[in-house]
């Protein structure tokens, strides 16, 4: 059942096969917003006589049915039909007979795909917020917990300045805001409405646009019929960009983590049914699930690159090339939604270890320290490089291993008030509240 079949033409099964591909698999996860769609557009189609009010009341009511069918536990397209939107058709038409053949009007499937995958991403974003802002709560209150712990701060992996593991989980939570920025930015591409341009080239009819667009939520117009079009794969490309993001800052977390459970730095351990063990060596205690964030992650960073060289040297126009778009995008939503709670579990879990710093090894983390000191007591700074410099070498440098850092985010004076208001008015951007609202009033 294809949409655009004629009575005399069919398409060879091997074209078929090779262009529907995975498709269908990813068209259940936009089923949902296909219908959503379908109700807004029913809705602005009664308000420009292209539907009357009882077809359009019929046609709302029918579709709010078959939105409970395809949100079902087990929903599947039946073989056969070409895609969500052939079988949501085929149901009105089913139900309702003619009027239900009349949906299409001053609509293509083309933007019928763009409005779904505007939707599924608008949605998936939110979950991601969510799922985004648990972490970085927990990161905060793991950054207050454990203040006082000092912790060895590095450069080129080489022993640098004293830190803390209230610095070290306070630093990936501040990550975290700017992650949530460029994503709010990501957003706000996101929440356009192209419904209206039809197949690229907008209609005859004469719709109502932003009718719709206020039904489904949506902050503004893609205006530009061509560019709504275009805006595919692009939109893509920038949401993807975001997600690299998250990942990147989840990677480095995994990374920090499966050195300090390294027994060579042993500042961290985790119960032992969050490690792994090993079918040779009793002793192991390994962290696969940082070091499978790890990767997970890495792998998204690469993410926008697919997508840019999969869209790279296309023309304006609808091409078929962005089918394959939804293969990429759309798992790696779960792949880092599941990332961040793997993250969430182990740092929930994290048991820090005490006076770490007090080991004679990590004596000269204070040189800095000492240096300063000799300042703040009048010596030239480049004179008191110099002078704990020389003691350094003679092996008669001495230090205390204690800090006194005031300043705004040292290891005295974390900021973490500031940080989550910073994070507060970042999630207050996205506003939310007025999608949800509009998905429920189509539904109600």
């Amino acid at each position: 059942m294809k949409l655009w079949s004629k009575t005399n033409t069919s398409t060879a099964a091997a074209v078929d096969q090779f262009t529907v591909g995975r498709d269908k698999e990813f068209d259940q996860m936009l089923a949902p917003f296909d219908v959503l769609g379908s109700i807004a557009h029913t809705k602005m189609l009664a308000t420009v006589g292209l539907l009357s009010s009882a077809e359009s009341e019929l046609l709302v009511k029918a579709l709010q049915k078959i939105y409970t069918k395809v949100t079902a536990e087990g929903f599947t397209i039946p073989d056969g039909v070409e895609d969500i939107h052939s079988y949501v058709e085929f149901l009105l038409t089913e139900e309702l007979g003619d009027a239900g053949k009349k949906i299409h009007s001053a609509r293509s499937r083309n933007d019928q795909v763009l409005v779904d995958i505007k939707l599924f991403l608008r949605a998936s974003v939110q979950e991601l917020v969510t799922e985004t802002l648990q972490l970085f709560t927990l990161l905060q209150q793991q950054s207050e917990k454990y203040k006082a712990h000092l912790l060895p701060g590095y450069t080129h992996l080489q022993l640098a300045m004293p830190s803390s593991f209230g610095l070290w989980f306070g630093a990936y939570a501040e990550s975290l805001v700017d992650d949530m920025t460029v994503l709010e930015a990501a957003y706000k591409v996101v929440n356009k409405n192209p419904l209206g341009s039809a197949a690229g080239y907008g209609s005859s009819f004469p719709i109502n646009r932003t009718f719709t667009t206020e039904l489904l939520g949506f902050d503004n117009l893609n205006y530009n019929v061509v560019y709504a079009q275009m805006g595919r794969g692009k939109t893509e490309r920038i949401v993807a960009s975001a997600l690299a993001n998250i990942a990147d800052t989840l990677a480095r977390l995994s990374m920090d983590m499966c050195l300090y459970l390294n027994q060579n730095f042993s500042f961290v351990s985790f119960p032992a049914e969050l490690t792994t063990g090993s079918s040779i060596m009793p002793h192991k205690k390994n962290p696969d699930v940082f070091e499978l964030v790890r990767s997970y992650c890495n792998r998204l960073k690469a993410l926008p690159n697919e997508i840019t060289m999969m869209t790279t040297n296309l023309p304006s126009g609808y091409q078929r090339d962005l089918q394959l778009l939804k293969e990429h995008l759309f798992p790696a939503f779960t792949e880092l939604r599941n990332c961040l709670q793997m993250v969430h579990l182990m740092l929930s879990h994290v048991e820090v270890k005490e006076s770490i710093v007090e080991d004679e090894k990590y004596r000269f983390l204070f040189s800095v320290e000492e240096v300063n000191k000799l300042v703040l007591n009048g010596v030239p700074f480049r004179d008191a490089y110099k002078q704990v410099g020389e003691a350094i070498e003679k092996g008669q440098f001495t230090y205390t291993p204690r800090v006194q850092h005031t300043h705004e985010g040292s290891i005295g004076n974390l900021c973490t008030e500031k940080i989550a208001a910073m994070m507060n008015k970042t999630i207050e951007g996205f506003e939310f509240n007025k999608p949800e609202k509009a998905i429920q009033s189509l539904l109600s």
